[in-house]
């Protein structure tokens, strides 16, 4: 009789048991999105995806969560852009100029001065709201891509260890780290630079060591890499201007509830409005720090940055053929 009222008990406390944890079990489990950029620590670009990281979790109830994999910890923005398009990785976010190895239609952004610094809220406009934007997002599904977020990178400067850069001329015969982008590679040509493409995690020991004494980037990035360690001259060249598109596996996007691609989509609009203005602040920091560690920076005359325009023209009439026309077409429509 003992053990019948044991077992009773022993059944009544297991029910019990089995009410009180059943809701925690049936409880929607997060979901965790890895994201994998190769920019370093407190960069606006890696400072967007935390803010985007933060909307994100917010929005959702840590319901969707991101997992961010920062400062090449997952490989080069080429190696993280391949692992989201086999989807072995959820997201990835890459400079234009590295995803040119994807579509060539990417170069469309990186030809040299096709857009001007002083058009910006009109590009920004075509990104987000208008054509351009959704363009360039069927140039990420054809290559099986969903785009999130066109983050501010900024336009790229020449830089260099050793030679001063007091005028055009001086660039010529520097060697000159370059990414993968032909792009980028004609650009430091037709410039009588010698190229030499570096993966951007082996860059900074390359400046270090003399084996490249030259490079094309914004002021912000190269002060928060360190690379103004290494750093004496300077120019602004703002010769093209770059993104870092962060991109989702397409399928994985797709597999999406409705809800969950809303609140993404939400996130990353407030995320890159608030990136934007950062990155003005950080590039003005920048230039500051510059000047602070002696590096000597050059301003373009409206005679010099003319003539860069001139010299790198043959890199426009060229690759232009390679480029949809439409895309190149919404682009010169933010610059009138």
């Amino acid at each position: 009789m003992r053990n019948v009222f044991l077992l009773a008990a022993c059944t009544a406390v297991t029910c019990m048991s089995l009410a009180v944890f059943a809701p925690e079990a049936r409880a929607e489990k997060p979901l965790t999105l890895r994201l994998g950029h190769p920019m370093a620590p407190g960069n606006n670009v890696t400072v967007g995806y935390e803010k985007f990281k933060e909307l994100v979790e917010k929005k959702s109830d840590r319901k969707i969560r991101i997992q961010i994999f920062g400062n090449c910890q997952l490989g080069s923005d080429r190696v993280t852009t391949e692992a989201a398009q086999a989807g072995t990785l959820d997201m990835s976010s890459s400079s234009t100029p590295n995803l040119a190895s994807f579509s060539k239609a990417y170069m469309a952004i990186d030809l040299p001065y096709v857009t001007d610094p002083k058009n910006q809220a009109k590009l920004y406009k075509a990104l987000d709201e208008g054509e351009l934007g959704k363009a360039l997002d069927k140039v990420a599904a054809s290559v099986g891509l969903k785009t999130i977020m066109f983050s501010e990178y900024g336009y790229r400067n020449f830089v260099s260890t050793k030679h001063p850069l007091n005028e055009v001329k001086d660039l010529m015969n520097l060697k000159v780290r370059t990414t993968d982008s032909p792009v980028e590679v004609a650009v430091a040509t037709e410039l009588g630079m010698n190229p030499a493409p570096v993966a951007w995690g082996e860059t900074y020991t390359a400046l270090q060591q003399g084996t490249v004494d030259a490079e094309g980037n914004t002021f912000s990035l190269l002060n928060d890499a360190k690379h103004s360690e290494v750093l004496k001259h300077a120019m602004d060249s703002q010769h093209n201007y770059s993104m870092h598109m962060l991109l989702m596996n397409k399928k994985k996007w797709d597999s999406l509830k409705p809800e969950q691609q809303k609140i993404i989509t939400e996130a990353a609009h407030e995320a890159l409005i608030w990136q934007r203005a950062e990155s003005v602040r950080l590039e003005e920091k920048a230039w500051q720090a510059f000047r602070d560690k002696g590096i000597t920076i050059t301003r373009l005359t409206p005679e010099q940055r003319a003539e860069l325009k001139q010299k790198t023209q043959p890199v426009r009439d060229q690759f232009s053929k390679e480029i949809p026309a439409e895309l190149l077409a919404l682009i010169a429509e933010t610059q009138n």
